[in-house]
Order: structure tokens, then sequence, then C-alpha cells
């Protein structure tokens, strides 16, 4: 199956507004499922517990693919990441396949940014596990991010990340920043 380019954000935004516009209070599970699949991917936890809270429980006791959407969504919560991964090995309906799919690439991002910040060097298998792959596979997207793998000692060495550096302003500028901020809060 090939990969669309989907817009995720535009999604988010109709599906929000089909919420919000549909009839009794109520939608399809479809939408619930692929708005609540939207909101892990964009990690933004509260909006997935809010709408997790307000999907009617006809629809959470009918359709099992929202319980296990938002299974998901528990375990993305505690960053439990064995349990994540083992949470999204399920065959997913085709509205909600490919932003599922989305959400483990995105974890699997964050999780490779974690290790990036938090650690000089990290053991193969524990970094595997981060990734929720397979040791060899965990490796070599280690490697093609540009990390190092000593297979003597089996541990990888994140490269680390160069953090935006804000632009320098000049004292003028500091200033007018400053003031403006004194008159925000005066206001």
């Amino acid at each position: 199956m090939a990969k669309e380019n989907v817009d995720y954000q535009k999604l988010q935004i109709e599906l929000e507004q089909q919420e919000l516009e549909s009839a009794g209070g109520g939608t399809s599970p479809q939408v619930y499922n692929q708005l609540l699949a939207l909101y892990l991917l964009h990690n933004d936890m509260c909006n997935a517990k809010f709408l997790w809270k307000r999907i009617p429980q006809s629809v959470k006791s009918s359709n099992s693919e929202t319980g296990h959407i938002w299974a998901v969504g528990q375990k993305l919560w505690l960053r439990d990441y064995p349990a994540i991964y083992e949470a999204l090995k399920r065959e997913w309906s085709e509205s909600v396949l490919q932003i599922m799919e989305a959400v483990k690439a995105a974890t699997r991002e964050r999780a490779m940014r974690l290790v990036s910040k938090a650690y000089s060097s990290i053991n193969a298998e524990e970094w595997a596990v981060f990734m929720g792959m397979p040791s060899n596979e965990a490796i070599q997207a280690a490697v093609q991010e540009g990390w190092t793998y000593d297979s003597a000692t089996k541990y990888i060495k994140p490269k680390k990340l160069v953090p935006a550096k804000d632009p320098e302003l000049l004292s003028e500028q500091q200033l007018s920043v400053l003031t403006d901020y004194v008159s925000f809060l005066e206001a």
C-alpha cells in the first residue's frame, strides 16, 4: 500500500469541526477514532483525554477499536515504550491505519530525541526497547542517524542534537522587548 501524503493538521481541524457540528452531540465512531488517533500523533494528550471522556459510552462499547486506540494513548501518557509498541501491534481499520503508523513513527522519533538528550551512550538492547524494534534494526536506525555503534561493547553513542541558537538582540531591541513585557503586565 502506497503511503499518501496527508496533512494531518488539516484533517484534525476538519474532524474537530465535524464533531462540533454533529447533530445531537455525537458523531460516527470513525470520526472519534481518527480524531483520537490524531491527538496521539500530535502528542496532544490533554485533548486526547478530554475526547475520550466525551465519546459516548455506546460508541466505546460497540466499537472495540476506539478502546484500542485509547490503550495506546494511556501507554503514551505513561511513556511506557515497550507497552506503546505492543499496543500498536494490531490490525487497524483502513480509517486509522495510516494515522497509527504515523503514531509509531512519531513515537520512535520522540524516543530518539529523548535518548539523544539524556544519554551519552546506551546499551543496544535498551536502545531496541526504546525503538520498539529488533536489536539489529535499532542499531541500523541509530547508525543511519549518524550515531556510532561499538560492536565490542554493544553500546551506541548518540549524536548530540545541536540546540537552536536564539538570535542575538541588540541592546535597543532588548530594551524594546522588555518595555513590551512591562507594558503588558501593567495593562
